[in-house]
């Protein structure tokens, strides 16, 4: 099957298509990770963007029903150097003849391309910035494709967290530990946590359920007066797709939480809770997508290697030093990678704690995070 990828400046790529047949728009980004593709394809902060995979050979192993953070594909289109026709995995769904990642793409309807010069496209992308463009996969006129690449919309022009996020509240059931290949365990439920879903990963809140917490999801158009209904304990303000700068519902609602339960962000959070603070947020030249990106704790002076995918990061200079203060930076660019206000319980990270793919070194965070719901409860208890 023949497929080409087209960008807004006029770069093509002519490859091998696999996968589904058809057509893909969005912005054309770069993952470094040399494993986790399918935590990759399944994150909803993908939503609205063509992944290219930088490791030259993707789906070794297969793909499995347990490393998913979300019930589908999220990724509009997937970009490889070569796609694994024969993995091989105890773990890989099918047994004897394992899914491949051409199956799996093909089952949702994703397109792919494989064989083209992976590295000349990423550093098109490292060079002169992110570019939207159009993945075909199947017979296509290469003019009007090319065409087609130069009128893709920015991806600050639409709001994908709607797209993503969840329809209604509901529990979350399911810890890493009750996952077939986990060792059983987990701590019985002592808080309950609401988490707003703008695009949330399953890990995140099987961490958060593991660690003894309730979590309730709630939808990203929640206003705080539903949130503070159930009475959380804390308040997770999850990662998601798309530009924060859009998203002043989510602001407003995280405005009304700030002071009133402890809460923590991740990703697209911590750009929220930035701007509910004051802040303001800028779109990455090309941005921070992979599993190796240290980050250092200004507190602490320790590096920590960190699982990471934006697009946008915050404005260190938009922030009031007096009420908020940077605790952690991006060592590869020094961009803020998190912060804390100086005076109430709220904190987040621009990284990703839960990984999935990458390190654990972050985990804590989810520890502080509840250490900070126990303060809390204890302030209130005795006030």
């Amino acid at each position: 099957m023949r497929a080409v990828l087209a960008l807004e400046d006029g770069n093509y790529f002519e490859g091998e298509g696999f996968g589904a047949e058809g057509r893909r728009e969005g912005e054309v980004c770069f993952n470094t990770s040399m494993t986790g593709y399918q935590e990759i394809l399944t994150d909803p902060s993908y939503a609205g963007q063509i992944v290219t995979l930088t490791y030259p050979e993707i789906g070794n192993y297969g793909v499995n029903p347990e490393d998913v953070e979300s019930t589908r594909i999220q990724a509009s289109g997937l970009i490889v150097k070569n796609v694994c026709p024969y993995p091989s995995s105890f773990r890989a769904e099918g047994g004897a003849e394992p899914v491949t990642v051409s199956e799996y793409l093909k089952r949702q309807g994703i397109p792919g391309i494989e064989g083209i010069d992976t590295r000349r496209l990423v550093r098109i992308l490292r060079e002169t910035g992110a570019k939207n463009g159009v993945l075909v996969a199947g017979d296509y006129d290469l003019k009007e494709v090319l065409e087609s690449a130069r009128k893709v919309r920015s991806i600050s022009d639409t709001d994908y967290v709607l797209k993503v996020t969840s329809p209604k509240p509901a529990q979350w059931q399911t810890g890493e530990h009750a996952l077939s290949f986990r060792v059983p365990g987990g701590r019985p439920e002592r808080w309950t946590l609401a988490a707003i879903d703008y695009g949330v990963k399953h890990n995140i809140l099987r961490k958060l359920h593991d660690l003894g917490a309730k979590v309730v999801r709630f939808p990203a158009t929640a206003k705080a007066e539903e949130i503070l209904a159930i009475n959380p304990d804390g308040v997770l303000f999850s990662n998601g797709p798309g530009d924060p700068a859009v998203l002043d519902y989510a602001v407003d609602t995280i405005q009304g939480l700030i002071g009133k339960r402890p809460v923590f962000g991740i990703c697209l959070g911590h750009q929220l809770l930035a701007r509910a603070l004051g802040g303001k947020t800028f779109k990455l030249k090309f941005g921070h997508r992979g599993a190796n990106h240290p980050v250092q704790d200004l507190r602490t002076g320790k590096v920590e290697i960190t699982s990471q995918n934006h697009g946008f990061a915050v404005d260190p200079a938009s922030l009031n030093p007096a009420e908020v203060e940077v605790t952690h930076i991006n060592l590869n660019d020094n961009t803020v990678a998190g912060l804390r206000h100086r005076k109430l319980p709220a904190f987040s990270v621009q990284y990703h704690p839960e990984a999935s793919p990458g390190p654990k070194d972050s985990h804590y965070l989810f520890e502080e995070f509840l250490h900070s719901v126990e303060e809390f409860s204890r302030a209130k208890r005795t006030a």
